[in-house]
């Protein structure tokens, strides 16, 4: 029997990883006018308050303020725009991203199976981020110096000595 896919949807999600706040949405595309528009539901509805807001996410063409600005007039995209303090993963680095740690979380308990219908998906996800967020489930997430030379050392500079 082979599997046949039927189309394929993007799922956002925003980890709060110490205070354990969890928000995913579903969107039928992952364009720039998309992510925007969840940045401004971050800013203003999820952190009105906030004078900065720390994201650490993924290098993807859309993920950057420019999207902001193809969405929202220049004064509105300024203003989200300035609220944010943005820091890029490396390439090949989706494993320092809390908000891909957690997305395998989702998937190992909401998602290992096939959901058809839209509607139904954002059903299961809106459960399983209410239970997340009632558990105040944090992420226990730890990386420290001497990890990053090992794991990241394909990325050192070798040195040779003269003799």
């Amino acid at each position: 029997m082979e599997d046949v896919r039927n189309g394929t949807v993007s799922i956002f999600a925003f980890v709060e990883a110490l205070g354990g706040v969890h928000h995913v949405s579903v969107r039928e595309h992952r364009t720039a006018v998309d992510w925007a528009e969840e940045i401004k539901y971050l800013v203003d509805t999820m952190y009105p308050d906030a004078e900065k807001i720390v994201l650490v996410m993924d290098n993807l063409n859309t993920h950057k303020p420019a999207s902001l600005y193809k969405r929202y007039p220049p004064e509105e995209a300024r203003r989200i725009t300035k609220k944010l303090e943005i820091h890029y993963t490396p390439k090949h680095g989706s494993w320092l991203d809390i908000a891909e740690i957690e997305l395998n979380v989702m998937t190992r308990q909401c998602l290992s199976r096939r959901i058809a219908e839209i509607g139904l998906l954002r059903r299961e996800l809106s459960a399983w981020e209410t239970e997340r967020n009632t558990l105040a489930a944090k992420v226990n997430w730890h990386f420290r110096t001497s990890d990053a030379r090992t794991k990241l050392s394909s990325l050192y500079p070798t040195f040779t000595t003269a003799s």
